[in-house]
C-alpha cells in the first residue's frame, strides 16, 4: 500500500504508556488475548470472563489510564495509522460534500491494554471498536500483530481495511443508521437482532470498500496484492471462520458480523463501485 508521504491526521490521541491500561494479576499473553478477542468481538462473550478462566481466576480488574494522553509517537506503525485516518477524512469529507452535508471526523485513540471510553472500559481483547457516545475509534495496535500471527494476514492495506471498517460505523452514526438499528433491535428477538447486527457490520465493510475506491482513484494507494490481503482479512474474521476455529461448528443464527463470504462480497462491492447507495444492506434480499 502506498501511503508514506501522504497527509497525517491530527485527530489522534495516544494513551499508550500513560500509567495504566494493563490487566491486574497474572500477565496476559497475546495468545490469550487472541482467544478472548474471538469470543468477545465476534461471539458476544465478555473477554474478561475468557481471560479469567484461562489465567486461573487471577485476573481481578482492568486498570484505567491515569494520566492525560500525549502526542502520538512517530514510529512507522503510528504514522501509518495517522495517514490512513487522514485519508478517510479526505475521502468522506468529499463524499459528504457531494450530498450537501458536512463530515465531522472522529478521533482515533491509541491505547494499550485498556482505556476508559464513553461506552465503558475499552479492552484490547475486544479488538478495534467505535464508540458512538464519544465519536471515537479505539485501537490497540497489538491487533495488527494478532492479524499477522493468528490470522496469517500480513498486509498494510488489510490493516487499513480494519480502520476503514470502524470509520464506516462513524459514518453510520453521523447518518443516524446506528440509532435506527438500536431502536429496532429493542423490539426484536435475539435472532432477528443478530441479523440486523450482521447487516450493520456488512454495511461498514461496504463503506470501507467505498473509501478504498475513492482513495485509490485520488491518490493511487493500492498496490499489487493489496486487495487480496484485505480479502484474506475479511475471510479470516467472518463469523463462520471464527466459530469453526473456536468451537468446531457454525451456528448461523448467532452471527453478528457476517460470514466470510458475505464480508468479502460487501467490501468488494464498495471497492468496485465506490457508491454509498450500493451499500444499503438493510434492503438487500440476499447478503
Amino acid at each position: 500500500m502506498k501511503w508514506e508521504g501522504n497527509r497525517e491526521s491530527d485527530n489522534v490521541e495516544d494513551r499508550r504508556g500513560s500509567g495504566g491500561g494493563g490487566f491486574g494479576g497474572r500477565s496476559i499473553g497475546l495468545g490469550t488475548i487472541a482467544i478472548a478477542l474471538v469470543a468477545s468481538y465476534f461471539l458476544g462473550i465478555n473477554p474478561l470472563t475468557v481471560i479469567e478462566m484461562m489465567s486461573g481466576g487471577n485476573v481481578t480488574s482492568v486498570q484505567q489510564a491515569q494520566t492525560p494522553a500525549g502526542a502520538p509517537a512517530n514510529d512507522t506503525e503510528t504514522r501509518f495509522v495517522r495517514t490512513v485516518l487522514a485519508d478517510t477524512e479526505d475521502t468522506w469529507s468529499a463524499l459528504f460534500r457531494n450530498s450537501d452535508a458536512t463530515y465531522a471526523p472522529p478521533t482515533l485513540v491509541l491505547f494499550a491494554g485498556a482505556t476508559p471510553t464513553a461506552c465503558g472500559t475499552g479492552q484490547s481483547a475486544s479488538g478495534p471498536f467505535y464508540c458512538p457516545a464519544d465519536q471515537k475509534l479505539y485501537i490497540d495496535l497489538s491487533f495488527f500483530q494478532l492479524m499477522r500471527e493468528r490470522f496469517q494476514v500480513n498486509s498494510e492495506f488489510a490493516q487499513a481495511y480494519v480502520i476503514a471498517h470502524e470509520i464506516g460505523h462513524h459514518v453510520q452514526h453521523l447518518t443516524g443508521i446506528d440509532e435506527q438499528v438500536r431502536r429496532a433491535q429493542g423490539r426484536m428477538s435475539q435472532v432477528q437482532a443478530n441479523n440486523l447486527s450482521v447487516r450493520t457490520e456488512l454495511q461498514a465493510d461496504c463503506y470501507a470498500g467505498v473509501w478504498a475506491h475513492h482513495a485509490n482513484q485520488a491518490r493511487g494507494i493500492i498496490e499489487q496484492g493489496d486487495v487480496e490481503g484485505a480479502l484474506r482479512a475479511a475471510t479470516a474474521i467472518g463469523d463462520d471462520a471464527l466459530q469453526r476455529q473456536s468451537q468446531g461448528h457454525v451456528v448461523p443464527d448467532s452471527f453478528t458480523h457476517g460470514s466470510s463470504a458475505q464480508r468479502t462480497r460487501w467490501f468488494s462491492l464498495g471497492l468496485e463501485r465506490g457508491r454509498i447507495e450500493d451499500c444499503d444492506t438493510f434492503k438487500a434480499r440476499q447478503l
